[in-house]
């Protein structure tokens, strides 16, 4: 059969389920389905790499630094704390020993306070998240991975979903799935062609759910020692005067240092201004607070999730929420999408939304009840 040009070839064999965006919540669905037998899935991702909003940057022997989540908590959230000791990944305490600074005011010298003691404990990986979604692909034995490839189109078919996806070559290409689950932001989500369209409160709800992280920036700067611990300082840092807002010690469990920080600057003000001040900017404001041995990193790394286009979308681009925002429905309730669409981006969990522990629970959900309509 020969596609005209106008209609995208046709890929014969129908997926019993397709998962768009490889992630943490996607790659955790493609196991937890070949964990239930489920044979032949597809998992599309856009990016050339995996991990969605997890990143993990190489410095060399220095390690790996976290340019997205960093934290887990596994007091709080027991079913990404297993997971990860299913995957046989090594942890380790988040360093909080020392003075905090404080930068109040342009010109003023930044002020030492003592750290708030910080309960429950915030956790690292070693060799940065990545770690986390690496050991989920490398476990899939029999779910079709296919990196470069961005799903166009969802259009109700028979008894599932046709998918138009664009590949590395640019050409449009139609699979079929029985299921489809969405493990991206809603707001990505919902930008997504529909055939039918969603119902119209669902495509709200979706469209109005801000995407955690995608306003942000963070900015890594590695070093040959956590020089700051021999002077009483915990890498903690509160600034009003910026760039970095926030900032914490990153370095690794042994070995070299590295501080890290969130942009306090609007993501509009820092696209305008370009990465090379914004490096810039926090490279001095690292030196004005722990000293002139911070004015030359070994290695320095910048990521602007505003302006990653699987990630943010111009509505995220205002003011950062202060909050991570509740969850809106997963799916529809009634109509044709009813039963055939699942979100399971993080931003859909009850408890943990936008947090690594969101996109577990979200995958663990979505496929328990896909595999339940499934049963006879």
């Amino acid at each position: 059969m020969t596609a005209t040009p106008d209609e995208p070839r046709v890929k014969p064999a129908v997926a019993p389920v397709a998962i768009v965006g490889a992630g943490l919540a996607g790659l955790l669905a493609a196991r937890l389905l070949e964990a239930a037998g489920v044979r032949g899935a597809l998992l599309f991702e856009a990016e050339s790499t995996l991990g969605g909003r997890i990143l993990s940057e190489p410095a060399g022997v220095a390690g790996r630094f976290d340019l997205g989540p960093t934290w887990f908590w596994p007091e709080h959230q027991p079913d990404l704390s297993r997971l990860i000791d299913e995957l046989g990944l090594s942890r380790f305490a988040q360093f909080d020993i020392g003075d905090l600074l404080l930068e109040r005011h342009p010109g003023a010298p930044p002020e030492r306070v003592r750290s708030p003691w910080e309960t429950p404990v915030s956790m690292r990986l070693q060799g940065g998240m990545a770690g986390l979604t690496e050991a989920l692909h490398a476990s899939l034995r029999h779910t079709r991975v296919l990196g470069r490839h961005r799903v166009l189109h969802l259009a109700v078919h028979d008894a599932g979903v046709a998918l138009t996806v664009q590949g590395p070559a640019g050409e449009p290409v139609r699979w079929q799935a029985g299921h489809v689950l969405l493990a991206l932001p809603p707001r990505l989500a919902a930008g997504l062609g529909c055939t039918p369209p969603l119902p119209p409160a669902l495509q709200r709800a979706w469209s109005s759910t801000p995407t955690w992280m995608a306003p942000h920036a963070k900015y890594v700067a590695v070093y040959d020692t956590p020089f700051w611990r021999a002077q009483g300082l915990s890498g903690q840092a509160r600034s009003a005067v910026g760039p970095l807002g926030e900032i914490h010690d990153a370095s690794p469990p042994q070995g070299s240092g590295a501080l890290f920080g969130f942009f306090g600057v609007p993501a509009a003000v820092r696209l305008r201004l370009g990465e090379g001040a914004m490096r810039d900017l926090a490279r001095a404001q690292l030196q004005r607070l722990f000293g002139q041995a911070a004015a030359a990193p070994q290695a320095e790394f910048f990521k602007d999730w505003a302006a990653s286009p699987h990630t943010a979308t111009p509505a995220d681009l205002q003011a950062a929420p202060a909050h991570h925002a509740p969850a809106p429905e997963a799916a529809a309730a009634s109509g044709p999408w009813a039963g055939r669409l699942t979100g399971i981006g993080s931003e859909w969990s009850p408890q943990h939304p936008g947090y690594l522990a969101g996109a577990v629970e979200t995958a663990q959900d979505g496929v328990a009840a896909w595999l339940a309509r499934r049963q006879p």
